[in-house]
Order: structure tokens, then sequence, then C-alpha cells
């Protein structure tokens, strides 16, 4: 919702997935018979976090890593891949990313340190 008054039209898209004729996951280009990751890309042990999902994490890490994977880790340097979690569904990848999006940052802290102690970069390893 809008802080400041909004009319009914602002709060309406010209183009909904449903009216352009395709919906759930095919609106989002995800093939849902491929798996998914959720992952947690940082700039450094402890430092700034971000929490994404995606079906390809070697592409997706090397969008990171080049600066076109997101505003937000281009904005803080977010390079490192230190979490990846694979999923059988990209839904439930999306489902494993919500709740952690909203956990407390030490929380977040503690499962990267339980799978990865070093803080290492695990985009080496996988890509």
């Amino acid at each position: 919702m809008c802080r400041r008054k909004c009319r009914r039209a602002d709060l309406k898209s010209t183009v909904t997935p449903a009216k352009a004729g395709v919906s759930g996951s095919d609106a989002l280009g995800w093939d849902m018979a491929r798996g998914g990751y959720t992952y947690i890309m940082t700039n450094k042990p402890r430092g700034v976090l971000y929490i994404g999902v995606t079906a390809d994490i070697a592409a997706r890490s090397e969008q990171h890593r080049n600066g076109t994977g997101s505003a937000f880790c281009k904005k803080y340097g977010l390079t490192r891949l230190v979490l990846v979690e694979p999923h059988d569904d990209i839904t439930l990848a999306i489902a494993r990313e919500k709740p952690l999006k909203a956990w407390k940052r030490e929380w977040k802290i503690r499962l990267v340190e339980e799978g990865n102690p070093d803080w290492r970069d695990m985009a080496d390893v996988i890509l």
C-alpha cells in the first residue's frame, strides 16, 4: 500500500501476467520441473548479507560477481557466495527464501557458519 493517498489507477499495472496469458511460475520464466537454490551472498565474513533464489546457481553467482545480479549486491560489493541450499523444486526454494529473509541477522550468520565456518566463496567450487 502507498503511504500517501493513492488513486486506484496508481495501483494498477497496465499488463498483468494473468492478462498476458501466463500465470504462476511461467510468468517468472521458471521451469517448475527444474530444481532451485536458496543462497546467501556477502562481501566479507559477517558482512552485509543478501538472500536470493535461483534455478541456476552458477549463472546467478556469476551475475552477482559481474555486478549485474542485483542493484543491492552491486551497491555493497557482494561477490562472495557463502551458502547454497539445493531444492528439488523452485517453489521449495522460494518457500525457504521468504522466512530466511525474516530471520534475525544473527540467525543468518549462525546458519552460514554452521555450513561454512571460514566464510569461503563457494562459487569457486560450483563454477
